[in-house]
């Protein structure tokens, strides 16, 4: 049995930051995503959502590299991560949007479908490589 001492189970002193952190970061982050979503044209292909979780992967690839070599608070990895990115980025609107298309178009739904993973996938490659680059390997 994991004694009350390990560090999981102990209360730090930044944990109301974090949640504080994290519950400010992911209101910011729908709030850009929503601006998205106005800014971005709705001709049947869902730009916004496409674009903030490309966007969302290549920041949070970022932001691992960043972390990895450059000290900072222990609130500001979650706020960024979990609560600005998981906020700006939606994995419930690309779903329900892959379901909507798939009743009008199958066949724009399954390159929805394909085209955001892959896209974020290489979104986060290309933009943790620069970042790796630029910052310097360790």
């Amino acid at each position: 049995m994991p004694s009350s001492t390990a560090p999981a189970h102990r209360w730090h002193a930044s944990r109301p930051r974090t949640l504080l952190a994290v519950g400010l970061g992911g209101a910011a982050g729908a709030v850009l995503r929503w601006g998205l979503e106005l800014a971005l044209p709705t001709d049947g292909w869902p730009w916004a959502t496409l674009l903030a979780n490309v966007l969302g992967s290549a920041a949070l690839a970022v932001l691992v590299v960043h972390d990895d070599r450059h000290a900072h608070p222990r609130w500001l990895r979650p706020g960024v991560g979990t609560g600005l990115l998981g906020g700006f980025t939606t994995f419930s609107a690309y779903a329900v949007q892959v379901a909507v298309l798939d009743g009008t178009d199958p066949g724009l739904a399954l390159l929805y479908l394909v085209t955001t993973p892959v896209l974020c996938v290489l979104g986060a490659v290309v933009a943790g490589g620069v970042a790796l680059r630029v910052g310097g390997r360790r």
